[in-house]
């Protein structure tokens, strides 16, 4: 069972001073379950998880409303704000709907490197854990070290690195993302999704530039804990759908140790663990 982890959806009437803007002109128009179902349908995926990508509860709603009507959506990556006073009561509520599988703060654009230990946040963290809710950590390699701190004083909160964390493909830069991911790996409660990856990679994303990323991720989670993602439809900015997939499948493939028990964990069976979807 092929599994998308990490999809999302809009409505640009909702986005109004928020990111893309215009000059991104593929991906500048609204996207919703009829453009998705011809991708999924040719590639052979049976289900994904939609992620949330505009800090409010009326999106999170909405992607929850979206995935009642559409069976294909097995799960919803939320957002509430964590430091709120009220958020283990938001998230209480929320987690009443059965589709919602995680909560995704959108680290990557809270100047505060550092925002994920604030000391304020662990009454949401600590309901997060009890609705057995996974954290997507939506980063960059500047806040992985952030990122470990939180984890190792939360060994039973699922974590998810979004997109491996945007390492710097296109610069060709692995440190010092290689030894803070490598660490991260070390807390067997942190998976990584491979997602994201090719919009990094500058004007050349080739599956030779990725490599020694995906190589290294693999490396550290194992089969185990590496979870496939498009990122549709940001992806539409460097590749299309099935193009993304072949190439993913083929880089993992390609590492010594893979077999297919290793890929059918890789494309579904690890996100239906992490995420309990049905």
């Amino acid at each position: 069972m092929l599994i998308d982890a990490h999809q999302h959806f809009w409505n640009l009437a909702d986005r109004t001073g928020h990111w893309p803007p215009a000059d991104l002109a593929a991906i500048h128009r609204d996207f919703g379950p009829a453009d998705l179902l011809p991708e999924l349908a040719r590639c052979e995926v049976t289900g994904t998880v939609l992620v949330q990508s505009l800090p409010t509860i009326a999106d999170t709603i909405y992607l929850l409303e979206t995935a009642q009507r559409n069976p294909f959506v097995r799960g919803v990556v939320g957002w509430v704000d964590l430091l709120a006073a009220d958020a283990p009561a938001q998230i209480a509520a929320l987690a009443r709907q059965p589709k919602l599988k995680g909560l995704r703060p959108m680290l990557q654009d809270i100047p505060d490197t550092d925002w994920i230990t604030n000391p304020a946040l662990e009454p949401a963290l600590r309901a997060m854990q009890t609705q057995g809710l996974v954290f997507d950590a939506l980063v960059l390699p500047r806040h992985l070290p952030a990122l470990q701190a939180m984890a190792q004083r939360h060994p039973s909160l699922s974590v998810v690195i979004d997109h491996a964390a945007k390492p710097e493909i296109a610069l060709g830069r692995l440190e010092p993302w290689r030894g803070h991911m490598a660490a991260l790996a070390n807390l067997p409660q942190v998976y990584c999704k491979l997602s994201g990856l090719l919009t990094e990679a500058g004007a050349h994303p080739t599956a030779q530039a990725l490599g020694p990323y995906v190589d290294h991720v693999l490396k550290v989670f194992g089969v185990r804990r590496l979870i496939w993602g498009s990122d549709w439809p940001v992806l539409e900015l460097a590749a299309d759908y099935p193009g993304w997939l072949a190439m993913a499948r083929a880089l993992c493939r390609a590492h010594p140790d893979m077999d297919d028990a290793g890929m059918a964990a890789i494309f579904g069976g690890n996100a239906r663990r992490l995420y309990y979807l049905d």
